[in-house]
């Protein structure tokens, strides 16, 4: 069995309102056996789109290798909108070696809800998925469950929202496609997605995620 951990910590601070929300990171950033377009920090994978979302819908010029540089070009972002990244898992065990949810097991979890009650400005979670087995929300919705904390939607359109009360605070989640290529498959089948599609050849499952994320982002 492969011992699939997160290698970092939540980036959170007291200014901190909204927190995106995932998994882990490929396995190799634990063997730190990098690709070379690898940025060494949260959502750094040359191969995942939320970085490369977010350079596109706010022109943020951002770099994409090992440097310290590259860091800093992401974490001024994500100071300066208040946004945070608080993972949810910290650990897992894998039979086999590759960055699927689907492939977890004896998933150990990070205190999402000591989190919320410690950075009190907090009020939005951004899933990075929607709702399957192992994904954020399907782990965040597990952790409320087990605190008889309800969890209801709010509006059943893609990105889905739901909300909850904790610490007395109402807090809203918002279910993003994952950033993830392998949900590529799922965008395209998506009704939106096709009648695009048949619009415009050249319109992409990356454009699909960016007009999407421009919507989350943008608004908050």
């Amino acid at each position: 069995m492969f011992h699939h951990f997160h290698p970092y910590k939540p980036f959170l601070n007291k200014y901190t309102k909204r927190i995106i929300v995932g998994t882990l990171p490929p396995p190799r950033f634990c063997t730190k056996e990098y690709k070379e377009k690898d940025v060494l920090f949260c959502y750094g994978s040359q191969d995942g789109l939320l970085w490369q979302a977010l350079d596109k819908i706010f022109d943020l010029k951002l770099v994409y290798n090992r440097s310290d540089f590259a860091i800093d070009q992401r974490k001024d972002f994500l100071i300066k909108n208040r946004l945070g990244i608080c993972d949810i898992v910290d650990s897992c065990q894998r039979e086999k070696v590759d960055a699927s949810d689907i492939g977890m097991k004896d998933v150990l979890l990070r205190d999402i809800l000591a989190y919320l009650k410690k950075y009190q400005m907090i009020d939005t979670i951004i899933f990075t998925g929607g709702y399957c087995k192992n994904s954020p929300e399907y782990f965040l919705r597990k952790v409320l469950k087990e605190k008889n904390i309800k969890f209801e939607i709010v509006d059943e359109n893609i990105p889905k929202v739901h909300k909850f009360e904790y610490d007395n605070r109402i807090f809203k989640t918002i279910s993003l496609t994952s950033p993830s290529n392998a949900a590529n498959r799922s965008i395209g089948a998506n009704p939106y997605y096709k009648e695009q599609k048949q619009k415009n050849k050249n319109y992409t499952t990356f454009d699909f995620r960016v007009e999407q994320y421009e919507k989350v982002f943008k608004s908050l």
